[in-house]
């Protein structure tokens, strides 16, 4: 944390540097920002992977929770009718309880996994996808240095709001995932 508010400190001191030598006219800002918080709650790509993500994590628990009260009848009708079962036959019926038991938490665990997974592997390219946008984007714009804004990291402690360019790139990143999932005429 220390070395963030170092590291924001000399880019904020060497913009304003910069900013005092720089002719006042024609030029081009090279570094502006981005607000990460309104770029994901706005950006439909996100929006899309995020129910994505809920709808596997609802259907998974759904099927857990599934497993998990027809394990608890059978463990309940087992209880019942125990006294009339004979040894050997008490005995086979909870070593099965017990792997069926050791089976659910097995798929209970294996899909906390995998959704774990899931959800890194979306986080990856949703990242990706955003920076590949910015690479043309500031290449367009001549900008040399995209910083991000976040209250929940405020690594950027104050950008003037000629800086920031977030509806322009949510715009452009918004624009891309609507050619991608448009229809095919």
């Amino acid at each position: 944390m220390k070395y963030t508010i170092i590291a924001a400190f000399i880019i904020l001191t060497s913009l304003a540097a910069n900013a005092q030598t720089a002719p006042a006219t024609g030029t081009v800002n090279t570094v502006v920002f981005v607000n990460s918080d309104s770029l994901i709650n706005n950006y439909e790509y996100y929006k899309a992977v995020k129910f994505k993500l809920q709808d596997l994590s609802q259907r998974a628990q759904a099927e857990i929770t599934a497993k998990g009260t027809a394990f608890q009848k059978e463990v309940a009708t087992y209880q019942k009718s125990a006294a009339s079962l004979s040894l050997v036959q008490r005995t086979a019926t909870e070593k099965r309880l017990a792997a069926k038991q050791q089976a659910l938490q097995a798929l209970s665990q294996n899909t906390g996994k995998q959704l774990q997974d899931e959800e890194a592997e979306q986080n990856t390219k949703l990242y990706d996808r955003i920076t590949a946008y910015l690479k043309t984007y500031t290449k367009t714009k001549g900008y040399k240095i995209v910083l991000t804004y976040s209250k929940s990291n405020p690594s950027l402690l104050y950008g003037d709001e000629s800086l920031d360019v977030t509806k322009e790139v949510l715009a452009g990143l918004n624009e891309e995932y609507k050619k991608e999932t448009a229809p095919v005429k």
